[in-house]
């Protein structure tokens, strides 16, 4: 009987190799955020007609948003405890939630549809004790692009240990000069990433770029798909991007040039969606 061209190898092939024998892979993201309607149990469903008018109001007014014509900002009714906690619980907490610094300091908080937005102020008014807040529907609330630093940019000098730091920051500034002004966040100019898990660099490099670049006053937290973290620079348009598994550990570091990374943006598909699912919601509730 002929064998075969290549003998067979010893410890090769199925049982082997020892049972208890396991690769150890690094831990992924795990837990994917997907729309969970909230229903708010009532006995009465007068009791929030209020509530639930301003649901319906909401879905009307998200229908007529569109790319072209921008961010649509929607003033909430006054309302009896009772109400805004079933509003509140009608929008829940979706995946992004974002604080703005500085003068005009916001925090904000996407709802389970996407696109909408619940802005608070941090300014109270004074006469009613109350927190000012909004609803925004959009890919992003306007108070994350219209937060722009007035920096003179000056990097600092490399210190030893620095080797790729000072490329990097020169190909930032290259990139955000040849940016077009103008037109509606996460559309215009096409993104730019400087993935700092796939370049070479030393510790100094990161401690450079951390002093060059600054803090901005945006940080935007994603929950879609493990967490993502998203500060801006000191420098307009450019923004430090880190991506965590689900034990907390730095799967991706990235250095994005953009109005805003794409990964906090609502999509126009979603906020179609989302004004679906909203309807939905109330006619449940009612």
């Amino acid at each position: 009987m002929t064998q075969g061209f290549m003998p067979s190898s010893p410890g090769i092939g199925p049982g082997s190799q020892p049972e208890e024998a396991v690769l150890d892979y690094l831990p992924m993201p795990s837990g994917m955020s997907t729309f969970q309607p909230s229903f708010p149990e009532v006995e009465d469903p007068e009791r929030i007609r209020p509530a639930l008018d301003a649901l319906s109001a909401l879905a009307d007014r998200a229908a007529e948003w569109t790319p072209e014509g921008g961010n649509l900002v929607v003033e909430l009714p006054s309302l009896d405890a009772e109400n805004r906690k079933a509003l509140a619980d009608a929008l829940g907490e979706g995946e992004v939630a974002i604080k703005v610094g500085g003068k005009d300091a916001v925090e904000i908080q996407e709802s389970v549809f996407a696109g909408l937005w619940r802005v608070t102020s941090r300014d109270v008014d004074h006469a009613s004790g109350s927190v000012r807040e909004h609803i925004e529907i959009g890919v992003v609330p306007l108070a994350v692009g219209q937060c722009r630093q007035q920096r003179i940019f000056c990097p600092p000098e490399a210190g030893q240990g620095v080797v790729n730091g000072p490329f990097i920051v020169s190909e930032l500034i290259e990139r955000c000069e040849e940016r077009v002004p103008g037109g509606e966040l996460c559309s215009n100019n096409e993104p730019y990433a400087i993935n700092l898990s796939l370049l070479p660099h030393t510790p100094e490099d990161l401690a450079y770029l951390d002093e060059a670049l600054g803090r901005g006053e945006v940080t935007i937290l994603s929950r879609g798909y493990g967490n993502c973290r998203i500060d801006s620079t000191a420098l307009d348009h450019v923004w430090r991007v880190r991506y965590f598994n689900s034990q907390d550990s730095l799967i991706l570091d990235v250095i994005e040039v953009s109005d805003v990374p794409e990964v906090a943006c609502a999509a126009a598909e979603d906020i179609a969606d989302s004004v679906i699912r909203l309807k939905q919601v109330a006619e449940a509730m009612a």
